[in-house]
């Protein structure tokens, strides 16, 4: 599915295109991944959520990597950052860049992580086969809480017509297109992240029909 770039005209897409050629996300992944590897970045297992303390240039960093979210806390000392088990977990198991601690046992390796991450929501690894799925080709992955919208269709929505036609309309407005996912778990195993590996994963774009874009110009009448 071909990138659509936002502008009011074509100049102005194009200039949008040329601004995220010059600093691709693969670049700007490399570049937080070193910067925490080097800082020896330290996460904090919380509810459903991780938090860690990062610097300035780490602030910006996660802002154009489209990683979480700053935190604001009392301590002007410190900079934090709320991460979603999914962003968490990708940094930690995919990319090998961040420890995360829980607070009254320490580091958490791969496994406990994925225990502790499962017991916390049950579609954690269906959530996160799709987020790594999509970030491996260097795409922006967001909550769609943050569109009015939903990251997954696990909790009903967009199962009947209805709603599929009324997110086609919205996301044609504001130059979105609707990606669809199956997850395919291939069997009932999931107590390790090993189990990622067995996982499919099908890719639906969902587009709005248009009367005016009929395959042939001749209608046929019936009687």
């Amino acid at each position: 599915m071909a990138p659509r770039w936002k502008g009011k005209d074509a100049k102005a897409k194009k200039d949008a295109e040329a601004e995220a050629l010059k600093e691709p996300m693969s670049k700007i992944i490399s570049q937080l991944q070193s910067s925490l590897v080097q800082s020896d970045t330290c996460g904090f297992l919380s509810d459903n959520s991780v938090h860690l303390a990062v610097g300035a240039e780490q602030i910006d960093l996660f802002d154009k990597a489209c990683f979480g979210r700053p935190v604001r806390t009392v301590e002007k000392d410190k900079l934090w950052f709320q991460l979603s088990f999914e962003e968490a977990f990708y940094l930690s198991y995919s990319l090998k860049c961040l420890n995360i601690n829980e607070s009254d046992t320490g580091p958490q390796n791969d496994e406990e992580l994925w225990h502790y991450m499962k017991s916390q929501k049950e579609t954690f690894p269906c959530l996160y086969k799709a987020y790594s799925h999509l970030r491996m080709k260097n795409w922006v992955v967001r909550s769609g809480a943050q569109y009015d919208g939903d990251d997954n269709d696990l909790d009903g929505r967009l199962r009947v017509w209805s709603d599929v036609h009324c997110a086609t309309r919205l996301l044609g407005s504001v130059a979105k297109s609707l990606l669809v996912l199956h997850v395919n778990k291939n069997g009932n195993y999931n107590e390790s992240p090993l189990c990622l590996a067995n996982y499919s994963v099908e890719e639906r774009t969902i587009t709005r029909w248009s009367p005016e874009q009929c395959r042939e110009k001749d209608v046929v009448n019936t009687h």
